[in-house]
């Protein structure tokens, strides 16, 4: 995150009087006074809000204060908790609700009590703190181009598919939720709101909730001025946006100390880089929680399917099992013991398997190296789905002429690189290390599936 706490003397920064206007309308509505101010940050021509010190701060001050009247949640949404939690179990999800709420408070325009915090959405339009939205909002054809290779091209083509889906149950939830509609004098959601701006609100809103801890689940996702995106986060900040039930407000409190000017920074969670670039727009450097899924799935044909399955459930593992790669972790205590289990042939080898990480050791030289090939094979052809290399990622990361969605595509893309040729090469260390030419690695009458 060193780069986002330069960007004060990095980038052209200016005060907008469109952030006054929203923290003008807090003050209005009892917030009291803010530690925080917005500010305009100009970079290569295009511009983003950035919730910054509106004072020098220490850790532990204060930075947000909101209180619970200004936060939307769905309990006020609904009016009713126990239909609140009715309808995001078995229609919408909590992120649709609020969507559609906002959607038909921006139809009333000035007299919507949210206009001044509408309007600020509206602006940011989902944009995280590197200037790019989520995804779920790239052009045509820029998700599979600028992400060719990563498994979260999968994952947003299956998001878009449920908010697709989601639109279709919103006919349904405005018969329902006769709480949410009476003061709303217009047309059902599908004809009021196209597909597409659903999916524009959608991703508006999954860019600014924030998910409450200690609260009851009516109030768990909560939509906060002043708070993401405006607000920046990271994944290493130690300071979380907390809800205090005594002063029944939504408060910020710095992890260490600011001065004027300088971007607030808020904990994302334990959200790896792919799913903030999914649900934010970026990506952040230095990740612990970055990781990639390796999954093994043992072939029912085989003929020791049911025995192999006995001896994994004794360790509470399952046929199909995934493995969470990380870096400069090497690979996961239980991968290899599992694979050398999946390779056993006969009886007698799997009478040597083990899946205790403290004692586990090769079965036999050609079991061990059966199980590294594939491994090794299975890494590098992930690896060889990417359309470009890491130098190509560094160069686009640093060109003056790459858009923000090319840049955190091609950080996220360096990341995940990362990740798999650390684990190509321990496993290549690995294949080194075994000295016995003497064994012809054979193909493996088991088709193990890794992927």
């Amino acid at each position: 995150m060193r780069r986002q706490r330069r960007i004060s003397s990095a980038l052209a920064v200016t005060e907008t009087a469109r952030s006054e206007q929203l923290i003008q309308w807090l003050q209005d509505h009892g917030a009291p006074e803010q530690g925080v101010s917005i500010k305009e940050v100009v970079q290569e021509g295009n511009s983003l809000d950035v919730s910054v010190a509106a004072r020098d701060l220490q850790a532990g001050d204060l930075a947000l204060r909101i209180p619970d009247h200004l936060v939307i949640t769905l309990d006020r949404v609904f009016e009713d908790e126990s239909l609140a939690e009715l309808l995001t179990t078995d229609k919408l999800s909590e992120l649709a609700c609020l969507t559609l709420y906002l959607m038909y408070e921006k139809k009333n325009g000035r007299q919507s009590v949210w206009y001044e915090f509408i309007k600020e959405l509206d602006r940011i339009q989902g944009r995280g703190q590197m200037g790019a939205k989520s995804p779920l909002l790239w052009d045509e054809g820029q998700v599979d181009e600028y992400l060719a290779g990563s498994p979260l091209v999968a994952e947003i083509k299956e998001r878009l598919k449920g908010i697709e889906k989601e639109y279709a149950e919103l006919d349904t939830v405005w018969f329902m939720a006769g709480s949410l509609f009476k003061s709303y004098p217009y047309d059902v959601p599908t004809e009021a709101f196209s597909l597409k701006l659903f999916r524009q609100g959608f991703a508006a809103v999954q860019a600014s909730v924030v998910h409450l801890q200690g609260v009851p689940l009516s109030k768990r996702f909560a939509l906060v001025p002043l708070g993401p995106p405006l607000l920046s986060y990271s994944s290493t900040a130690k300071a979380m946006l907390t809800y205090n039930r005594e002063a029944k407000e939504v408060q910020l409190a710095v992890d260490r100390s600011y001065t004027k000017g300088e971007p607030i920074e808020a904990w994302c969670g334990p959200q790896p880089n792919r799913r903030l670039l999914l649900n934010y727009g970026i990506v952040t450097d230095n990740n612990p929680h970055d990781k990639m899924a390796l999954t093994v799935t043992l072939p029912h044909a085989d003929p020791l399917f049911q025995a192999k399955r006995a001896v994994l459930q004794q360790h509470n593992l399952s046929t199909q099992q995934t493995f969470q790669l990380q870096r400069d972790k090497g690979l996961p205590d239980l991968l290899l013991p599992y694979l050398r289990l999946a390779h056993c042939r006969d009886a007698d080898s799997l009478k040597l398997a083990t899946l205790d990480t403290c004692c586990s050791a090769p079965i036999s030289p050609e079991n061990e190296r059966t199980v590294l090939h594939q491994l090794a094979a299975h890494l590098q052809e992930r690896l060889d789905r990417y359309k470009t290399t890491c130098e190509e990622d560094d160069e686009i990361i640093s060109s003056s002429t790459a858009g923000p969605r090319q840049k955190v595509a091609a950080r996220l893309l360096r990341i995940e690189k990362a990740i798999l040729r650390g684990a190509v090469e321990e496993t290549m260390r690995l294949i080194g290390s075994d000295r016995d030419e003497s064994v012809q690695t054979k193909s493996s009458k088991v088709a193990v599936r890794l992927s």
